[in-house]
Order: structure tokens, then C-alpha cells, then sequence
């Protein structure tokens, strides 16, 4: 069992949250205050309230997030909103949220960990947002098909592919969420073949015309594996108890 406030100074420094920049309006660290002992931590993608539910059921001490309830905007807390936050109340549980640091960390982050866990080892970073890399690049030498059936395997899903580059490959970018809008970017950083979760419907051609790849995996999807690498790393130094709450759109 730790502290609440140990817990979250621990969080804020090792995912570097006060030196990682954010789209605007993203609200990162601890978002809702719970009790003061934490030794049941639940993990999520998304403080929605089929989430939030599972976690208070679970009796959750602390719930992290990779989205967050609050963005910066105003919002009543009427609705789904008041749900949410009074069964936060109710329940004594804290919220954590981690936006795009835990997508940049170097060991616990989305794309680090997805580069590995598909037998791809990290050359470099790419995709910067005010100074800080976001993505990771590989240097390798694999088949597209090999790729798609690792992908597929490890997320449980059907990439859809803009075959506009090469059958074998020889850097592959790796941008989780929502990245297809860098597909540009990506090709003037020598990449021929881009995994994302999803992109708007003319970053597809976009990718055809550059003479690139580009795998849509699914936001959701891509952004999970970042949190359960977490959650393991939190177990190994804090000594708690974790556990995923699986809420998958499909999207």
C-alpha cells in the first residue's frame, strides 16, 4: 500500500509530465482526488462510464487513464458528466490521467512498447510536438504481410492497409491514436511503412500518393498497450495490486 500523494509524485516524474507538451486544452496528472491509501489501482483508455463503473465494482483505489475526464473546456456537470464524477465521489477513487506522455515515455509508452512487443527494435524517434519526439522508427528488414499478421496477433485485430509502398520494408514508424495526419512527416523521415490506430479518410490516398504504407489499427486498440506495460511497472515498485478494464469501440 502507498499514498495517494506518494503515488502521484511518483507518476508525475517518471512519466515526465510537467515536461512533455499536450494537445491544447489536455489536462494531465491527478484529476480527481480519492482516499489517501492506494493498493488497488485499475487502468483504463478511457474515463468513460462503463470504465469508471468496472473500477468502482472492482473497488479500485486509484484509476489511470490514458484519456482523461477533464480537456480544459468548460463542461457541466450534468448527464454522463455527473455520473461519472459522482460515482468517483461515492467510491473514494482517485483519477490519474496520462495523455501524451505515456504515449512518448521512453519504457512504459504506447509506441515504444507496441515497436517491441512486434519483434521491432527502436532506431530513433520522430514526430515531434513542440520539441519532444512522440514516435518511434525501426530499422529492419520484414515482409508487409509479416507485419499486418503480427499486428493483427498481438491486437486481436483486422488493420485495414493504403498499400502505396514497398512489400518489404525497411523502416517501419510507429504514431498509436490518432496519427495519420503525420503520414508526411513520416516520409521525410525515411519511413515507408507507418502503424497508427486511425486517421481521416484522405490520409489514405495521402499515403498511396508518397509511395507509402500506412496500417489504421485502431485507436483504441494501439493505446492499450502502453497502459498494461505500466501497470506492470507500478506492480514491480509499488507492490499493488492492477488490473485492465477492457472497454474496446472497435475504433
Amino acid at each position: 500500500m502507498v499514498q495517494l500523494d506518494e503515488m502521484r509524485a511518483y507518476l508525475d516524474e517518471y512519466l515526465h509530465v510537467a515536461d512533455v507538451p499536450d494537445w491544447k486544452d489536455a489536462l494531465n496528472g491527478l484529476q480527481v482526488e480519492g482516499g489517501r491509501d492506494v493498493s488497488r489501482v485499475a487502468f483504463a483508455v478511457d474515463s468513460c462510464e462503463a470504465s469508471i463503473a468496472k473500477a468502482a465494482e472492482w473497488h479500485a483505489d486509484l484509476l489511470i487513464v490514458h484519456h482523461g475526464l477533464f480537456w480544459g473546456s468548460k463542461q457541466r456537470l450534468v448527464g454522463a458528466a455527473y455520473r461519472k464524477t459522482a460515482l468517483m465521489i461515492r467510491s473514494n477513487m482517485a483519477l490519474y490521467s496520462c495523455h501524451t506522455p505515456l504515449d512518448a515515455h521512453e519504457e512504459v509508452g504506447n509506441n515504444v512498447v507496441l515497436c517491441r512487443q512486434l519483434g521491432l527494435s527502436p532506431s530513433g524517434r520522430w514526430a515531434p510536438l513542440e520539441g519532444v519526439n512522440i514516435g518511434v522508427y525501426a530499422d529492419c528488414s520484414i515482409t508487409l504481410a509479416d507485419l499486418r499478421d503480427r499486428l493483427a496477433n498481438l491486437l486481436n485485430i483486422e488493420p485495414i492497409i493504403a498499400r502505396g509502398g514497398p512489400a518489404q520494408l525497411h523502416r517501419v514508424g510507429v504514431l498509436t491514436g490518432s496519427g495519420a495526419d503525420w503520414v508526411d512527416r513520416a516520409r521525410l523521415s525515411g519511413i515507408c511503412t507507418l502503424i497508427t490506430g486511425e486517421g481521416p479518410h484522405h490520409s489514405f490516398l495521402q499515403a498511396e500518393e508518397l509511395g507509402m504504407n500506412l496500417l489504421y489499427c485502431g485507436h483504441y486498440a494501439t493505446e492499450t498497450v502502453g497502459l498494461k506495460a505500466l501497470a506492470a511497472h507500478l506492480e514491480k515498485v509499488m507492490g499493488i495490486t492492477t488490473i485492465f478494464i477492457d472497454h474496446p469501440t472497435g475504433l
